[in-house]
């Protein structure tokens, strides 16, 4: 079994229909510009809260393939309308097939984004969102799988959605490395963890603009999307780990999902570091890992943390610190940035460098235990 650890869905106006009657005069609507404005060929956004998404140049900027209707959208030939948005199921089955993928695990767009800070509002959204990709799991014969987009500005509903996900298909939580202005270490969140523990949902950290004030530093122009999107998730890594979050939820899995992997020597490098200077660890009663003072992938396997890798990064060397059995690897399909490999699976058996029967867990049993498939 062919495992494509991460994909992604384009959000469609149908999925908004979907939203309570109340909450209806709120939905996200779609907003046209002329397309000779600096935003070029994305002349279609969202209207949500009063905020444009995307907002596709100058600084607080950021780019999505949602919504559809944008010109730059209707150009493309890669992958269809259809597939993209999840309206048309079997074809994105049919697509899957032509790549050799068995499942797919579905990951948002426009919630990579931080949407609003009203919980009423979120939680609409959110609510919106995990009902149509329980819909999309019941059309597929269990091969398209999704993670559950909490609306974290209230824990409550999260707990919810959760729940209500985890009996529609749903195999994971989705975060985005900073929430707010929150780290995803902050016992804000343990309420989310323990739930998690106990429905067996692994956590799966994503790139994405959580921090709407980090999000805000950066222009789109000099910086891309490293600072306020890419970078997230290794924040995350940092504070789980050095605030021992896996030790307090011995039952979760924790995921790094499309932040690639080659970022694993330096920050086990600095987390190292920062043990040999600081020993609040033995002050709180937990005993120091081995991991803190050996090289050695005890960590990954002990934490039940797990990265997902590029097609084309250094695995063999990788495999010095995550081992083989907590490499994941997903092809970013339906988006276009550099993460995105559609030839991930013959890509991959092409490599030499690696055992293909290790190839052949990174992309089937690897995932498989982690989404708890």
């Amino acid at each position: 079994m062919i495992i494509d650890a991460d994909t992604h869905i384009s959000e469609s106006v149908g999925m908004w229909e979907l939203m309570d009657q109340s909450m209806q005069p709120r939905r996200p609507v779609i907003a046209g510009i002329p397309d000779d404005t600096v935003y070029g060929d994305i002349n279609v956004l969202w209207l949500i809260d009063g905020n444009i998404f995307p907002k596709p140049a100058g600084k607080g900027g950021f780019r999505l393939i949602t919504p559809s209707q944008a010109k730059g959208q209707l150009k493309r030939k890669d992958v269809l309308t259809g597939c993209r948005e999840i309206t048309d199921v079997d074809a994105r089955l049919a697509d899957m097939d032509r790549l050799g993928v068995d499942v797919q695990v579905i990951y948002p767009t426009l919630f990579l984004v931080y949407l609003t800070s009203d919980p009423e509002l979120e939680t609409a959204l959110c609510q919106a969102y995990n009902r149509w990709m329980a819909n999309v799991y019941q059309k597929s014969q269990g091969r398209l799988r999704w993670v559950v987009v909490p609306p974290l500005t209230s824990i409550p509903a999260t707990l919810e959605e959760m729940r209500k996900g985890k009996d529609q298909g749903a195999v994971g939580v989705t975060l985005r490395g900073l929430e707010g202005d929150r780290s995803i270490a902050d016992p804000y969140f343990y309420p989310v963890y323990e739930e998690a523990e106990k429905l067996d949902l692994p956590i799966c950290i994503h790139t994405g603009s959580g921090s709407p004030t980090l999000l805000n530093l950066f222009d789109l122009a000099i910086s891309s999307t490293f600072a306020n999107q890419v970078i997230l998730p290794l924040f995350a890594f940092r504070d789980i780990v050095a605030n021992h979050l896996p030790a307090k939820y011995p039952g979760l899995r924790f995921g790094f999902i499309e932040a690639k992997a080659s970022w694993v020597p330096y920050l086990i490098h600095l987390l190292r570091r920062e043990s040999r200077a600081v020993t609040a660890a033995g002050s709180r009663g937990i005993q120091r890992p081995k991991w803190q003072h050996e090289k050695n992938t005890d960590l990954f396997r002990d934490y039940r943390i797990y990265v997902a890798c590029e097609a084309d990064e250094d695995i063999s060397y990788l495999m010095n610190y995550l081992g083989e059995d907590n490499i994941l690897i997903g092809s970013d399909y339906g988006h276009t940035d550099p993460a995105n490999e559609p030839r991930m699976v013959d890509i991959m058996r092409q490599r030499e460098d690696v055992p293909a029967k290790v190839i052949e867990k990174i992309m089937g049993d690897n995932p498989k235990k982690f989404y708890g498939l």
